[in-house]
């Protein structure tokens, strides 16, 4: 089996899963994303502890990728610091612009590597980060919230 399978797998097991496609009790924060030009949507539930974040969950509907992205980035962030999952956040939206192709580098976003090659999907890319701008709106607005930084 090659990599490429390897991260085709991936990404079906996380589009069917359902561990953090759930609702959730009493979140913090429930952000909805929007792709307009395929029609996926998502709404992030987030939990925070103070500057981490305790638990992260998703509904919504849409493609494979979408739902496979916002499972993956689900579980590489919980349990993560603000600033860890912002740093992280950056990196995913790197390696998916194609900034940053080291494989060491993208090391940290652990089963979120498997999305690399959507890039030479431009049509998927919106897929792909559309949890993770929406992620990255609910961090913003504990942080004002909380006035931590």
């Amino acid at each position: 089996m090659d990599l490429s399978e390897i991260y085709t797998e991936v990404i079906a097991e996380h589009s069917v899963s359902t561990k953090n496609k759930r609702e959730m009790e009493k979140p913090d924060f429930v952000m909805e994303g929007v792709n307009p030009s395929c029609g996926d949507e998502l709404a992030i539930a987030v939990k925070f502890s103070g500057t981490t974040i305790e638990d992260i969950a998703f509904t919504g509907s849409g493609c494979a990728i979408s739902q496979a992205s916002a499972s993956i980035m689900a579980d590489l962030l919980r349990g993560k610091s603000l600033e860890e999952a912002q740093s992280l956040i950056a990196l995913f939206l790197s390696m998916i612009k194609r900034e940053i192709t080291d494989d060491v580098a993208m090391e940290a976003l652990e089963e979120a590597a498997a999305l690399r090659n959507i890039s030479n999907m431009p049509a998927r890319v919106k897929c792909a980060v559309l949890a993770w701008h929406t992620i990255q709106e609910a961090i913003e607005k504990q942080k004002a919230n909380d006035k931590l930084y």
